[in-house]
Parts: structure tokens; C-alpha cells; sequence
């Protein structure tokens, strides 16, 4: 069967630049920072002590004291963001077929602050007094499954958990839902609240996070000679995915076409990836092939770009494997570089970026990118905001476990 066409026409967005979807934007445009000293709790004996948290996100607006206790921050999170998005389409569950509209969030760690603080409860209390709402709180599809609940939303759900791949892969999910008639519109996306004494710990552990703790907002430097690592950031957003003919009979806002979708395996190594990022240049080229993508359009690549020593090279020595002569002509950039790595959320920002940069003709600059790096020479929007009218856009989510997933949007008019 012939492929639908699915269209964006919802996005909500809370980073460590904006607790919504226009402050976020604005300041990607302005290259601000949202990196700073962790404050959740005393990070002073980590080797790593700075990362992006959200700054005064309060879930009040959408949840009762009593609600917001049975949910882990990361499904809060999730749930700000996926409400925004339901809003910003303008939809109504009481207008349409709610056995046609689902949900597929994505997340790599899901609720580990639960995890640690009743851990501690049943060592310093005993198990008597663990919480009924400890599984509840921690499994990764209480965010898929509140929205479904809270929404109304009564057609596929489920949530994918691919490391720092997995939000693409629940867009990915969602796409083929529509585009194979399984539903007509979809919530996608994922977040990640994870800036834990055991997050970071793990992570200062396998030595993958920057330790430039004196400047924090120069340390996430993707592509860039002096990196040193990631920094872990929280935050999420969520997408509305929708088919084409029923947006245009509600005469919806759409900002873009998701017009692509690529998924591969390394099979290489479980934190380290494959030599020039082989699997990633499958992904891409799955993803221009979905939906007939020429890649002659593509000029403007939002890519994982994570500031560590491995990803930077090797993603760029993908880059150029799939666009050959012409891959100076595309534009190359990083959100990381001010909101840090937000992990299993971070392909649903960068996928809401992408969709607000084809929608407005304008990409951020890649911030700290001062000197290039070893391999490391493309157009990677060092000095500030450009103006850029964007045929096809392609957005790359590389995680642990050798995932490898690519979106691909294209203009619509």
C-alpha cells in the first residue's frame, strides 16, 4: 500500500533554554546557554558538576499536589510538553475519532530519581514503607500512558526505549502508525529528567561528560578542538503528528512535513560506535528513501553532535559518506551546544528545532564551535543565527547500544 503523508502541526517544548516552545526557540536564535552548576543536589565530590536543568519548571498548570506525587519529574515533564503541543495544534478529542489518535513517547532512563529515593526508603526504612506508586512512577511508559489518559487519546500507545535514540524512534513509531492507516493523528516525542547523583555518576564513570565545571556554558563544544565530553541536560518535548488531508480539513497550522524515517544497528560495540558511523549512514539514506527524499534537496542537518571525542569525527565522516561533493553546501548544527544532551529526549527537541526552522527560514548557530576539531570541517553555523530557507532537513539520534536513527523533514507550502 501506498505511503501517507504526515504533516507536524503541534509542538510543545521545555528545555534548559525555555520552559516553552517560543522562549526555546528564541533563545537557540540568540545562542544562549542554559548550562550551569548542578543544583538539584550537592554535586561538589563528582568529577562532572554542571549540567542543563530546567529553571523553575513547575507542574502546577497541569496537575494537582496530589497528582504530581504519583509521577516521576521525567513523566511530568513529558506531559507539560505533550499538553503544549495538543494545544498549540488546536485539536479537540470531543471532535474527533479517539480510536484514530494515539501516543509514543520515548525515554532512555525513564524515573530514576524514584528509583534512588525509594531505594534509600527501603534501605533506611525497611519495605513496608516503599511507596504503591514506585512502579508506577518509574516505568518508562507512564508518560505515553498519562497522555493517552489525560488527553482522551484511545489509539496506539506504547514507548520506545532506545538510549539517546529513543524519542526519534517513538516519532519514527508514530510516522508509520499514519502513514500505514493505523491512525490518523499522533503525540510523539520523549523526555528525560535523569540529573541524579546516580545519573551523573554513571556517566562521570565511563568518563563521557565534560569536566570544564568552571564554564559551564562553554563546555558543550560539539565538533570543536577543545571538547572534552557531553553535559547531561533534561527537558522533553513532544511533536502532533498528523495525516496530511485530515489537517487540511480542520484548515490546521502545519509547520512541516515529517517526510522520513531510518533505523539501523551497528552491531559493533555497546557505547562505542561503528567506524565513520556506518550505521548512521544507512539511517540517513532509509530516512531520504521513505518518502523519496532527493538528496540533492537536504541543506540543513541538525545533527546528534554531542561534544564528545568519538561522535563529533565519526558523525561527520558519515556526513560526508551520503552527500559526497556537495556536503559543503548543507548546514550542519548542534543544539546540544546550549541545552547539553538531554538523552533518550534529545531527537524530540531536535526534531520540534527542525520542524520550527523549516517553518520560520532561520537555524541556530552551533555555540563554542571556535576552532574545528580533528575531522571536523563542515559548515557547522559557528558565528550566529542564519537565515535559511530549507528544502529538506535531516536530524540524527546515535545511541548506546549502537542505535542509529534518522529523521527527515521537508518544506511544506
Amino acid at each position: 500500500m501506498s505511503k501517507r503523508t504526515v504533516v507536524i502541526t503541534g509542538l510543545g517544548i521545555i528545555s534548559p533554554v525555555g520552559l516553552d516552545r517560543e522562549s526555546t526557540f528564541e533563545a537557540l536564535l540568540a545562542g544562549r546557554s542554559g548550562l550551569g552548576p548542578i543544583t538539584h543536589f550537592d554535586a561538589s565530590a563528582f568529577t562532572t558538576r554542571i549540567a542543563g536543568e530546567l529553571k523553575g519548571f513547575d507542574a502546577a498548570p497541569i496537575l494537582t499536589p496530589l497528582r504530581a506525587r504519583k509521577l516521576d519529574r521525567f513523566s511530568q515533564i513529558g506531559l507539560a510538553a505533550g499538553i503544549a503541543a495538543w494545544q498549540d495544534s488546536g485539536l479537540d478529542i470531543n471532535k474527533l475519532n479517539a480510536d484514530r489518535v494515539g501516543a509514543v513517547a520515548g525515554s532512555g532512563i525513564g524515573g530514576l530519581s524514584t528509583i534512588e529515593e525509594q531505594h534509600d526508603v527501603l534501605r533506611e526504612r525497611g519495605p513496608g514503607r516503599i511507596t504503591p506508586f514506585l512502579i508506577p512512577k518509574l516505568m518508562m511508559n507512564a508518560l505515553s500512558g498519562e497522555l493517552s489518559i489525560q488527553l482522551g487519546l484511545k489509539g496506539p500507545n506504547w514507548v520506545t526505549a532506545s538510549a539517546c535514540a529513543s524519542a526519534a524512534h517513538a516519532i519514527g513509531s508514530a510516522l508509520r502508525a499514519i502513514q500505514y492507516d493505523e491512525a490518523d493523528i499522533m503525540l510523539s516525542g520523549g523526555s528525560e529528567a535523569a540529573i541524579t547523583p546516580l545519573g551523573i555518576g554513571g556517566f562521570c564513570s565511563l568518563r563521557a561528560m565534560s569536566t570544564r565545571n568552571e564554564s559551564p556554558t562553554a563546555a558543550s563544544r560539539p565538533f570543536d578542538r577543545d571538547r572534552d565530553g557531553f553535559v547531561m541536560g533534561e527537558g522533553g518535548a513532544v511533536l502532533v503528528l498528523e495525516e496530511l488531508e485530515h489537517a487540511k480539513r480542520r484548515g490546521a497550522r502545519i509547520y512541516c512535513e515529517l517526510a522520513g524515517f531510518g533505523a539501523t544497528a551497528d552491531a559493533h560495540h555497546i557505547t562505542a560506535p561503528a567506524e565513520c558511523a556506518e550505521g548512521a549512514q544507512r539511517s540517513m539514506r532509509l530516512a531520504m528513501r521513505d518518502r523519496g527524499i532527493d538528496p540533492s534537496t537536504v541543506n540543513y542537518i541538525n545533527a546528534h553532535g554531542t561534544s564528545t571525542p568519538i561522535n563529533d569525527p565519526n558523525e561527520t565522516a558519515a556526513i560526508k559518506a551520503v552527500f559526497g561533493d556537495r556536503v559543503r553546501q548543507i548546514a550542519v548544527n548542534s543544539t546540544k551546544s546550549m541545552v547539553g544532551h538531554l538523552l533518550g529526549a534529545s531527537g524530540a527537541v531536535e526534531a520540534a528545532v527542525c520542524a520550527l526552522s523549516l517553518s520560520r527560514g532561520v537555524i541556530h548557530r552551533t555555540l563554542n564551535h571556535e576552532n574545528p576539531g580533528d575531522g571536523c570541517d563542515l559548515d557547522y553555523v559557528p558565528e550566529g543565527s542564519r537565515e535559511l530557507r530549507i528544502t529538506a532537513a535531516l536530524s540524527n539520534s546515535l545511541g548506546f547500544g549502537g542505535h542509529n536513527c534518522t529523521l527527515a523533514f521537508r518544506h511544506f507550502s
